[in-house]
């Protein structure tokens, strides 16, 4: 039931009967018939009046809990929540933001309340000063409220939350530098102890990984992922998408994960611990015949921890070091190990990167330290000889092609490759 409006005396109540009347009276209206300068204009002052509507709505929340007593609810955002639709995790923000404007931080609030910054500039503000130590005392803590309130005026939240992170740096310098350390050694303490990895097969041939390392570590790991799949450059710039071809084209999501699979199987397995008594590997058994068969033909092989794969795939794998082929008889009798003799040597990948210098597929800049070792020729289970001059470097998702029958392999006249779809 609506309220009568000569009934309503509290501001707020006076401010939210206006902003419906407001509403009201511009929601027929076309934004079709605006000048595009009407647009921008209006655009902003909605956006600045939604922030101060929202100031309005966290300030009355932080003081909601009798509303929630009255009703019986846990708390306000769980009656919000019933009551009002409201998404419930929004509206627990929304009261916490609140309270810390109202208990701790006033002049942030102010600045809230009248538009010089947004709800997320205050949140990121908010968690700043919060984590200001104890010892620095009330004073230098107004000072950098009051810095970080100016600071929001030329910053959006991303720059504010590295501002936020430094501010002693700027206000209180004699004690900064020990403050960081303390604080990054919390954080690396935390970052330890959750670290963690998770496997999950999907049983559709992909496994789901969820990894949470410390951030040092991930930033790593981007670099070698980015390093492995960048897209070609050119005088430093990066070459756009259209120019960039095939890996340049895929989304990267899809480059980041080729890039992890590449960079687990160029791992050098002497790099890694002992297990089982012997330097880590993976074995891959597969029936001489099936091996020697032509790329088209069907056939499966199984690794040394019980996983099905495909008979091409176990053939790709063969060109890579650190993968035994475990070739079996007509009866699953060992007929051989996988030598190193069978797959090129260091110095030879030494050699051949030198000579290449890149994934030797037409288009692709991929640094040949990243490429894998290809017999170009004629595969090795075909008879091919693992000489540098029979080989040819090529990145992991061009070695996928070279192994895959849907596509045909042309050598060109420079040496590079050219893979076309068969249609």
């Amino acid at each position: 039931m609506a309220a009568d409006p000569h009934t309503l005396r509290h501001p707020l109540l006076r401010c939210a009967e206006q902003v419906h009347a407001a509403v009201d009276a511009a929601m027929d209206s076309d934004p079709g018939y605006l000048r595009v300068e009407d647009k921008w204009a209006a655009l902003a002052v909605l956006a600045a009046a939604r922030e101060r509507v929202r100031a309005l709505e966290v300030r009355l929340l932080a003081s909601a809990d009798d509303v929630a007593v009255a009703t019986g609810a846990r708390n306000v955002a769980a009656w919000a929540a019933a009551e009002l639709r409201a998404d419930y995790g929004q509206v627990v923000r929304g009261t916490r933001l609140g309270a810390a404007l109202d208990r701790r931080w006033p002049v942030l609030g102010r600045a809230f309340l009248e538009g010089q910054v947004s709800e997320t500039q205050a949140g990121v503000i908010v968690a700043a000063l919060d984590a200001l130590p104890d010892e620095v005392g009330p004073e230098v803590k107004a000072r950098a409220e009051a810095h970080l309130v100016e600071q929001a005026a030329d910053f959006g939240p991303r720059a504010l939350r590295k501002l936020g992170e430094r501010v002693l740096e700027v206000l209180a310098p004699d004690i900064a530098e020990e403050v960081e350390h303390r604080r990054l050694r919390a954080a690396e303490r935390t970052a330890r102890r959750d670290t963690r990895l998770t496997m999950h097969a999907r049983g559709d041939g992909s496994t789901d990984l969820r990894i949470r390392i410390p951030q040092a570590a991930a930033q790593r790991l981007k670099v070698y992922l980015e390093a492995v799949t960048a897209p070609r450059r050119h005088n430093g710039e990066p070459v756009p998408d259209a120019e960039a071809g095939e890996v340049g084209r895929l989304p990267y999501a899809r480059r980041l994960g080729e890039g992890f699979v590449a960079l687990l199987e160029r791992m050098p397995a002497q790099v890694l611990p002992q297990h089982g008594g012997t330097a880590t590997a993976v074995m891959v058994m597969i029936p001489f015949d099936q091996l020697k068969a032509d790329l088209s033909s069907a056939g499966v092989a199984q690794s040394g921890t019980g996983d099905t794969i495909t008979a091409g795939e176990a053939r790709r794998l063969a060109c890579t070091a650190g993968i035994i082929p475990v070739v079996l008889g007509g009866r699953s009798e060992i007929l051989d190990l996988g030598r190193t003799r069978r797959l090129f040597s260091g110095p030879q990948r030494k050699a051949m990167a030198i000579r290449d210098r890149r994934c030797r597929t037409e288009g692709c800049d991929i640094p040949a330290a990243w490429c894998e070792a290809h017999h170009a020729e004629l595969p090795w289970a075909r008879g091919g000889r693992t000489d540098l001059e029979h080989g040819v470097s090529l990145c992991s998702w061009h070695h996928h092609r070279a192994h895959d029958p849907r596509y045909r392999a042309d050598r060109l006249s420079n040496g590079d490759y050219r893979f076309t779809r068969r249609t």
